[in-house]
């Protein structure tokens, strides 16, 4: 036990060089969008909790955690008319482990291609999406500690340029010995750097244009574009139980959030659940954040269980300072 403890105490000293303050300094940022509905509607604080299949993204260590196999989708209408998916499975290889497969995309829409001889339109379109594809494992290592990993390959892609990259999160999920509480932490997509590469840095070029002759004037040559980290993102979580019978469950979470492209801030959120059926979420998402555009989050949740499987459907709505509030939804199959 003595190493996981040591682990842990690294990850939290991590913390001061993951909040320094870069903004606009990574590429890749659709990865820092939150999923599902459940932990969005309270307030993103979540990485200690992770109680479905959205805890690929949130804490991959939690995904062990979990009672059933799990199948989520969920869908938003995102930031300026883009369109926001997440899908995501878990699978108990058996009691005390698990893997799962995630795809986050970003789709864009499409538009025509104008030019300056052409402002109506040359003919053409283009169009722009980015995709995470993840794998996870992992596994109970004692009745109380667990951790996951995440392998994920990652691509942006506008017109006819693109860039990828791959990366992996580490979650680490403690259940301790006061009854109800629970420490989640997580380190998101560290990886490669991104380059955007494509035919639109392909260049003719001649090297030696003041040679009279034994000079090539058609070279074919390519511009560099410049490298670009990932929003690497550190987070560490409080989960507590206040209730848990029969009848009813209410529970509190705070997420400490540590990101490399901006300031670190706080997530903060309650649920309440009855009967295991219905549930009620709040939270504020980005507290002490500078220049922060979140804030208020709510949501419900709707669960049958048909005995053998189950099937929910979660929404969440936040609020945002100067865009349109940004409404989630999502529909679950537990077997």
């Amino acid at each position: 036990m003595k190493k996981y403890i040591y682990l842990i105490i690294v990850l939290a000293a991590m913390q001061s060089v993951f909040a320094q303050s870069k903004i606009g300094t990574t590429a890749a940022n659709f990865l820092t969008i939150p999923v599902g509905p459940k932990a969005t509607g309270m307030g993103g604080a979540f990485a200690a909790t992770g109680s479905d299949a959205s805890a690929i993204y949130w804490n991959p260590g939690a995904i062990s955690r979990i009672d059933k196999n799990e199948f989520t989708a969920s869908f938003s209408e995102w930031l300026v008319g883009t369109h926001f998916n997440w899908f995501g499975l878990v699978y108990k290889l058996s009691d005390n482990d698990a893997i799962g497969l995630s795809l986050n995309q970003l789709d864009y829409g499409e538009e025509d291609v104008t030019t300056v001889e052409n402002p109506n339109g040359t003919g053409d379109r283009w169009d722009a999406q980015d995709i995470c594809l993840g794998l996870t494992y992992a596994k109970n290592l004692t009745d109380r500690f667990s951790v996951g990993a995440t392998v994920k390959y990652i691509r942006q892609q506008i017109y006819h340029m693109s860039a990828s990259a791959f990366a992996m999160d580490i979650g680490l999920l403690f259940h301790t010995q006061l009854k109800g509480l629970s420490i989640g932490m997580n380190i998101a997509n560290f990886g490669t750097d991104m380059q955007l590469e494509g035919k639109d840095t392909k260049v003719i070029v001649d090297i030696d244009h003041k040679a009279s002759s034994g000079h090539n004037e058609n070279i074919s040559g390519s511009l560099d574009t410049d490298t670009w980290p990932l929003p690497l993102v550190f987070t560490v979580g409080l989960g507590y139980e206040v209730i848990k019978n029969e009848n009813w469950q209410i529970s509190t979470d705070v997420d400490a959030v540590y990101p490399n492209n901006q300031s670190s801030y706080l997530n903060v959120g309650g649920e309440l659940v009855w009967n295991d059926m219905f549930a009620v979420r709040a939270g504020w998402n980005s507290l002490f954040k500078e220049d922060a555009e979140e804030g208020f989050c709510g949501g419900v949740g709707l669960k049958y269980d048909f005995g053998g499987y189950f099937t929910k459907v979660d929404y969440s709505y936040n609020t945002m300072k100067r865009f349109d509030a940004i409404s989630k939804i999502s529909v679950t199959i537990g077997f």
